[in-house]
């Protein structure tokens, strides 16, 4: 054993993965892992405690194995006293339990805690290395690169030079599989009434996940969120096990119901696998590989296996670059100028509109929901309503599971919201109550009908659409994708228009509203 001070290694909760950088060159006869469970990350917003649980107990158990390789792992509790109240605070008191050499960090996934990284080195005294994050298929670097000089930053163009940059779906000529690129046109059926999908696996808890519920329960029972029955894979065995399962069991009808819903299925054919993923706990070129495998061994079809890997090596990488080469402004910006506030059921889920119910329901219980739900039912009311960004982007980064900021914000802010004006969509997704209908079972169960606009039981969403497409007339009528939208309304009589907005100001001026969530 070497009398050389120690390196202090600090592994944050999503960062769970052995090939980590802050792990790379450890000396395992001499340095330190540090691990903390923080209460300030617990609720800088309140998280949903199936996410606070899945992370903890994905993070002990981490820590178990690191043991097993003979690695020195300082592990502190939630609830060992005086500890837990923030990364620095625990960072402070293991320098001067251990007093290193240096630090050695990977880059977090929020800038906030980067800001908060960067006064470590003058706080402790010694020397801190933040290193890249080489978990991710398009390094900063490069994207930046990518990004300088283009008008516009359309994720389907930095898709193709990802399937080049790997070699994913490319035929030996170098063109993509099929002649094609992408098959989305081909990924948006809605599901047959006759068609059943699979259960997802479940992962009995632990001793430890048990241990860890427990406390979550006690302290942070009161966020919004459901703990009972969880069963999330919080091992990388367990994770593998996950993806196996989807590979095995709803790959192949994956791609083409990917954008369907249905009540009281929330899972339907996708992989739910993007929690343990964004913590660490799965490779995402090795996921897109085997998916790729997939298809060359006739298990899932074209579309399936692109719409996969579009997810994995295009849009998450995307988003990841958007993030981190537009913060700190990025959330700031409020295009539309939307201010008004949260309505209350995205917290309670007590709304006659079916589908806002069944999705707010899901998520309340599972910490997740799909896609399309997030962006077109919950984002979808939020942008036709004029709900303010902050308010919405703070309701998505604590209800879900696999939400950090680097995820979050862009699909929310940009996608959902259009509240960057542009920069990552190239239209609102804004919609009726019929893309609802058609892509879902939900309004056959609801009390509003999508098929009327002024009648008392019709869908809030029709008059909203209206209403938001009128009231962002100067914005939306300059991109090319809505002009045949506002051709359309300027063919409609005026009265009707006037009748459709004053439907809409009626029914959110008749919402209950929680005060706006500031960040």
């Amino acid at each position: 054993m070497t009398d050389a001070a120690p390196v202090l290694r600090l592994v944050l909760g999503d960062q769970l993965s052995r090939s980590i950088a802050a792990l790379a060159d450890i000396d395992s006869a001499r340095d330190v892992v540090l691990m903390i469970e923080a209460m300030e990350e617990c609720t800088y917003v309140p998280h949903h405690p199936r996410k606070i649980a899945f992370l903890f107990s994905a993070m002990r158990h981490f820590a178990e194995t690191q043991r097993a390789e003979g690695i020195t792992v300082d592990y502190r509790r939630l609830d060992e006293p005086g500890e837990g109240r923030s990364f620095r605070h625990g960072l402070e008191q293991a320098a001067a339990r251990h007093r290193p050499s240096r630090v050695v960090v990977t880059e977090p996934g929020e800038w906030r805690v980067l800001e908060d990284m960067r006064g470590w080195e003058q706080a402790l005294g010694v020397p801190v290395e933040i290193r890249p994050d080489g978990r991710f298929l398009c390094p900063l670097d490069d994207f930046r690169r990518w990004a300088e000089g283009r008008r516009t930053l359309r994720m389907e163009w930095f898709y193709r030079d990802m399937r080049r940059r790997h070699g994913l779906l490319m035929t030996p000529e170098g063109e993509p599989e099929g002649g094609r690129w992408n098959y989305d046109q081909e990924n948006r059926e809605a599901l047959p009434a006759d068609l059943e999908s699979p259960d997802p696996p479940a992962f009995a808890p632990d001793a430890i996940t048990r241990e860890v519920l427990d406390l979550v329960a006690a302290r942070f029972g009161h966020h919004f969120g459901r703990l009972e029955g969880f069963a999330m894979p919080v091992t990388a065995t367990d994770a593998e096990a996950a993806f196996d399962h989807f590979i095995r069991h709803r790959l192949p009808r994956f791609g083409t119901y990917q954008d369907a819903m249905r009540q009281g299925e929330p899972f339907l054919f996708h992989s739910l696998i993007s929690a343990p993923l964004n913590a660490g706990l799965l490779n995402p070129l090795d996921l897109c590989r085997r998916a790729e495998d997939a298809y060359y061994a006739g298990h899932a079809p074209l579309n399936a296996v692109e719409g996969f890997i579009r997810q994995i090596l295009g849009w998450r990488e995307y988003v990841r670059g958007i993030y981190w080469t537009r913060m700190p402004d990025y959330g700031r910006t409020n295009a539309l100028e939307a201010h008004r506030p949260l309505p209350r059921f995205y917290w309670t889920g007590e709304t006659d509109m079916n589908c806002l119910r069944q999705v707010v329901t899901e998520t309340h219980d599972h910490a997740h929901a799909h896609h399309i739900q997030r962006l077109m039912v919950t984002g979808n009311f939020a942008l036709l309503a004029g709900i303010d960004p902050a308010a919405v982007n703070a309701w998505y980064l604590m209800v879900y599971a696999d939400a950090y900021e680097w995820v979050q914000l862009p699909n929310t802010h940009g996608m959902a919201l259009y509240a960057d004006g542009g920069l990552l969509a190239s239209k609102p997704y804004a919609a009726s109550g019929k893309y609802i209908d058609r892509m879902s079972d939900y309004c056959r169960h609801c009390r509003f009908s999508p098929k009327k606009q002024l009648e008392d039981d019709a869908c809030p969403f029709n008059a909203l659409y209206w209403d938001f497409i009128a009231r962002t007339r100067s914005v939306t009528a300059r991109n090319r994708r809505m002009m045949m939208i506002h051709k359309t309304m300027d063919r409609m009589d005026d009265e009707k228009i006037r009748a459709l907005r004053d439907k809409a100001r009626t029914f959110l001026d008749g919402l209950e509203y929680d005060p706006p969530v500031r960040r």
